[in-house]
């Protein structure tokens, strides 16, 4: 029986695979435990595939799941997370930005009764600008407004025990949002804090485009104030337009004035179409994810796998 599950989702990293499993490999002689090392391979362009299949052969505990194509970060995790069989399952990037030293104290969380644990950054990454507020400004919104209580300053850097690991695999849906996911299913849960370091080798997978794709798909799938603004921008409208007409009726009855009033009234228009065009946006994104759960079509495509024998 397998104790620790390691899933680590790789996307061009051929720098930083024979690192990460030599830091993972130090870690777990520490405790002298079985353990499976899980990479999946997601659409890599350069030489991590290669990386892999020499590591899966030097060691059988070095497992791959190689995906047809690139799927996207989420969705290649959520493959590792198929087929981890661990008592305890500890998802982590490639980059190294995940510091394996962090797994110890999260181990001994673990141990103590907890479920779920946290890996919560205590710093920023050298992002942009933009990347910085952005992220700031996101996570106040979802913590505001989500149904549920996502942490925030975490990533998918975190332990969770099989229990866990059960729930997540019989979720469904294809827009997959795990920080959320894990979250929703309120297991006891803890936090063990650490400073993110600056990546060594090589450069991220996400882009700006892509985190900004993440965080709708957290918005999307659990929240739906999104859905609210209509209401709101509606009440705000109706109002505008009383105010408006009623001015207009007593200045014309009242003090006998004329003027191009419409002028300010096209204005108002074009900004009330704005947001109708901003609400048509997000409907058609609700609607959107709703479709690619219809289709039923799998969140990912497996085109090989090393090392897993008769599993799955």
């Amino acid at each position: 029986m397998i104790k620790y599950s390691f899933v680590v989702p790789a996307y061009n990293e051929q720098e930083n695979i024979s690192l990460l499993y030599e830091k993972v490999r130090q870690l777990i002689n520490k405790f002298n435990d079985t353990y499976e090392l899980i990479f999946i391979n997601d659409g890599s362009k350069d030489q991590t595939l290669k990386k892999l299949k020499e590591l899966a052969v030097k060691d059988k505990n070095v497992k791959y799941i190689d995906l047809s194509r690139n799927f996207g970060h989420q969705s290649a995790l959520s493959a590792g997370l198929q087929y981890a069989t661990g008592q305890a399952v500890i998802s982590m990037d490639c980059d190294l930005q995940d510091p394996p030293e962090v797994i110890e104290e999260m181990i001994q969380k673990w141990e103590s009764g907890y479920k779920i644990v946290y890996a919560r950054r205590k710093n920023f990454r050298k992002d942009n600008l933009l990347k910085k507020a952005g992220s700031k400004i996101y996570y106040k919104f979802l913590g505001r407004f989500s149904s549920i209580d996502i942490p925030r300053n975490v990533g998918d850097f975190r332990l969770v025990d099989k229990t866990v690991l059960r729930e997540i695999n019989k979720m469904p849906e294809h827009s997959r949002y795990l920080r959320g996911m894990v979250a929703w299913t309120g297991f006891k849960h803890a936090f063990v804090d650490y400073y993110r370091p600056d990546r060594v080798e090589g450069e991220s997978g996400y882009t700006f485009v892509k985190l900004a794709g993440l965080g709708m798909d957290g918005v999307f799938n659990f929240s739906s104030i999104p859905l609210k603004i209509g209401f709101y921008l509606g009440l705000i409208s109706i109002i505008s337009g009383f105010g408006l007409l009623t001015y207009q009726i007593f200045d014309f009855v009242i003090n006998d004035a004329y003027y191009h009033l419409y002028k300010w009234l096209v204005v108002v228009m074009f900004i009330f179409f704005g947001f109708m065009f901003m609400l048509m946006w997000i409907i058609g994104e609700y609607i959107g994810k709703i479709y690619d759960d219809v289709r039923n079509r799998p969140v990912y495509i497996i085109n090989e796998t090393e090392n897993f024998e008769q599993q799955k």
